[in-house]
């Protein structure tokens, strides 16, 4: 998918760790198809992350964030594109919230820096 594609290398060219995506769409209860979450070690960089992922999307993909939060404190920014939902977590706090347990029946994917 392309539009997940965009964020995993807008993700990545961040050096965000840990990226992953869940394919939530065999999941009744889910809110939406797809997340993609990462983290990084300080909220500079997750809000350089996330300013990358904003930017890529709406460049190569047409697409405008529908909803965002977390922005005023960088610790977690969800960027809601109504179908993905993208989760940038600063480190203490991904480990903390466990997203990837919480959704463990999704397909989960992870990307590596190539």
């Amino acid at each position: 998918m392309k539009e997940i594609d965009t964020i995993v290398s807008a993700m990545l060219d961040k050096k965000a760790k840990g990226v992953c995506s869940l394919d939530l769409r065999k999941i009744g209860t889910a809110i939406t198809d797809h997340f993609v979450i990462c983290n990084a070690d300080s909220s500079t960089q997750v809000c350089a992350i996330a300013d990358n992922i904003e930017d890529r999307m709406r460049e190569e993909c047409g697409i405008r964030t529908a909803r965002m939060q977390g922005r005023e404190n960088g610790f977690w920014i969800i960027l809601d594109y109504i179908n993905i939902v993208v989760h940038v977590f600063l480190t203490e706090y991904r480990n903390f919230y466990r997203l990837e347990d919480l959704w463990a029946d999704a397909i989960k994917k992870e990307y590596k820096d190539e």
